[in-house]
This record gives structure tokens, sequence and C-alpha cells, in this order.
């Protein structure tokens, strides 16, 4: 059985501790040196550089999010053992948790940290696909006699230096795709290696719930358990065309996903699929003017980094949450993509006027989608509104002043509510 220790980097026969140091922190597998596609997901990643830049914090729960009316961003596993989980309310949070120490988001902190980590991935394979600041996918395929050591030794290479070097500790994944990759990564936390080989994928995922399948929510979670579909052994009852009826195009994913099949490539450039921004209020809030505000300054930020990348929306998305935590969300497709903020603020705002009189609202947000390149947009005007033209080239003349002048050289009155 092949084996590698992961302390000191030693490839051995099979054996429970290494050979050569004695540790047992030991990864054995058939396929071991077989495999090249892993997911790295950092530990508690936020949480985690707190603890490294504030010794004392060590043996502390810390959450990292906003105020009682926020939501959690990351908690360290301390934490989490007390049930607090990311994207959970700060309340609810702090109900199962009181003498958590609550820290507010250091962005400038956290990619400082990513970016040295990609530099690290840098060195073993040019084939990474960032999905967030603290996890990617890595393609180590031919990259064994670059190195000398086949991608195994190399990921567990990456998670020593990341400790050694940053303090900070990852969970390795590694399989024969994207899909097994990122589902091996989450089955040890943290510290994990663990592996998920092509002979044992069926056997492996056969008695697993589907939601086990990265973005099965709720929703979709309901709908499948309504067609008696709650594990992949259910999912493997069924003929393809007969899930590709019920559920369209996800019908064709889970159909092969029950399977271990999964065809997409690691992709380094890959295409961004919105843009948006929300905030959650302080206390809810029904007031036109406060939301009218909050509106047209996530419509400026919106835009603001739709203009940075040369990319504009063909639809217009509001976001509403009221203080049950129940969703409204309503969208729109726009004869002429939208990378303005006047025209992302008032195709959001006629969205709103839909719907405004549903709340309070706890949380605000918009965005925009179907993003294409805005070097390829034609600007052809709107005869429904005559004034669009003008008020477009004072946007672009007051994106011109700040761009020299600072981003408070002009602020639009709007935002000031």
């Amino acid at each position: 059985m092949p084996s590698l220790c992961r302390d000191c980097l030693t490839s051995f026969a099979a054996g429970s501790r290494c050979p050569s140091c004695g540790a047992p922190r030991v990864v054995s597998h058939p396929e071991l040196h077989d495999l090249s596609i892993a997911h790295m997901d950092c530990d508690a990643f936020y949480a985690s550089v707190e603890k490294r830049d504030d010794p004392s914090l060590e043996g502390k729960p810390v959450i990292i999010g906003g105020g009682r009316r926020g939501v959690v961003s990351t908690a360290c596993y301390v934490a989490r053992i007390r049930g607090v989980r990311s994207a959970m309310p700060m309340f609810q949070a702090l109900k199962l948790c009181p003498d958590a120490v609550v820290i507010k988001p250091r962005m400038e902190a956290y990619v400082e940290a990513s970016r040295a980590i990609r530099d690290m991935m840098e060195e073993m394979t040019p084939a990474i696909e960032p999905l967030s600041l603290d996890e990617a996918f890595l393609d180590l395929t031919g990259t064994a006699r670059l190195h000398g050591a086949p991608p195994a030794v190399m990921l567990a290479r990456l998670v020593k230096r990341m400790r050694d070097e940053l303090g900070l500790t990852g969970s390795i994944g590694l399989s024969h795709n994207k899909f097994l990759a990122k589902v091996a990564s989450d089955l040890e936390k943290p510290h994990g290696f663990s592996i998920i080989g092509a002979a044992e994928t069926t056997d492996f995922l056969r008695d697993k719930p589907v939601r086990l399948i990265w973005g099965i929510g709720p929703a979709a979670q309901a709908s499948l358990e309504k067609a008696g579909i709650r594990s992949f052994a259910d999912l493997l009852r069924w003929e393809q065309t007969d899930l590709v009826a019920r559920f369209g195009s996800m019908g064709d994913r889970l159909w092969n996903l029950a399977r271990g099949k999964d065809a997409r490539r690691v992709t380094r450039n890959a295409p961004m699929k919105s843009i948006s921004n929300e905030t959650t209020f302080g206390e809810d809030t029904n007031d036109p003017d406060i939301l009218d505000g909050h509106l047209w300054r996530m419509a400026d930020k919106v835009a603001s980094r739709a203009k940075a990348k040369g990319i504009a929306g063909r639809v217009v998305t509001l976001k509403l949450k009221r203080h049950d935590h129940s969703s409204l969300t309503r969208r729109v497709s726009l004869r002429d993509p939208a990378q303005l903020a006047d025209t992302i603020y008032r195709t959001a705002r006629g969205l709103f006027d839909q719907v405004g009189n549903e709340g309070p609202y706890r949380l605000l947000g918009c965005g925009i989608s179907d993003l294409v390149d805005a070097g390829s947009v034609q600007a052809s005007g709107d005869l429904l509104d005559p004034g669009a033209r003008k008020r477009g080239e004072a946007e672009r003349a007051a994106d011109a002043i700040r761009d020299r002048f600072g981003q408070d050289a002009i602020v639009k009155g709007r935002a000031l509510r």
C-alpha cells in the first residue's frame, strides 16, 4: 500500500507510522501516486489568520462577522464545536457561544495571506482554479517529472509550507475529478488529506446523501426528496432520460455525478458569473428613503466593479430578506447589457417598487448577471428615457473626477440618505 508521511514527506511501502520520523500523520491509498486533481481548502481561514496575528486568541472561540444583526463569515473550530456555522445569524451564534470573541473582517489581511498561498501553488502548477480566497482546485497532471515527485507529495509539501511559513493550515482532497476532490477535502478537517480513488468511487458514493453534491441547496434537496431521492443509491435507480425529464439539465448532471463522472476541467480563468452587493441593517426598516439610499450605493459599487473588469450584465437582480429570514428575489433581463450605476439602480428600483410594501426588511441587495464584455456593447439609447444618455455621460465624467481626485471627490446626493 503506497504511503506518505505528511510531516517529513517520506514515501514508503506501508505502515501506520513513518519509518523515517516516526510520525503518525500518514496517508495511504492504492492510487496515492496515480491521482492528480486536487481541492485545497484552508481551515477556518479568516479565524485562523486572526489567531495567527493575535496569539492571545489561541484556544478561544473566535467568530468573524458583523454586529448582532449581521451573519457569521466564519468561525474557528472551537466555536464550531458549540454549533456555530458560516452564514448563521450573529444573534443565534452568540446564543450558542456567548463567550465568543467577535472580530470584524480584515479583508486586507486575508487577501495578503491568500496571495501568499497562491504564490506557493503557482510554483506547483499553472492549472489553478480559485473558488474564493481560501480554496482552489489544482490540476497537477504531468508535473511529476518537473518536480521529481508525484502530485500527492507536492500537495503534502504545500500544506506543510503553509503551516511552517504562514502559520496557516489547509485540508487536501485528491481524486480523479473536481467533484470527488471537493468531496474528499471535506472528509477530514482540519489538517486533512483524503483520497477517493477511481476504483472505489461507486462504492464510496452509494450510501452518501445527495446533499453532498456541491450546489444542492435546501430547495433542490426538497425537490429531490419529493421524487424519493435521498442518496446516491436512489439516483442510480433512475434512467438518465427520466432524470432529465424531471429535473432538466440538473438531471443530467445528477446522473453523471451519481456514477462519479465529472468532465469539468480545472480552469485557470473561470468566467465570472455575477457581481452583487448586499447589506444587513442594524434594525428592520421599511423607510423608503433609507432603502433607496442603500440601493443606490449598492448599484454604484456593483457598477464600479463592472467598470473595473470591463464587463456588463444582461440581468439585474434585487434581493430582499424579511425579519423572519424569508427572502424575496426579483430579476429582469435588459435589452442592452448594463454597466452604469444609473441603469442598474433604476432597474433595481423598479423591481423594488413591486414589493416595497411587503417589509420591513433586514437585508437588501442588488447585482448583475449574464455577464458580457462591455467593449462589445453598443449603446443604442432608450426612446422611452431620452435623458439616459446624458445621465450616462455625467456618470462617466464623475468617474473621471474620482479617478483623479479620489472616491469622495464627488458624491451623489441620493447616497447621503
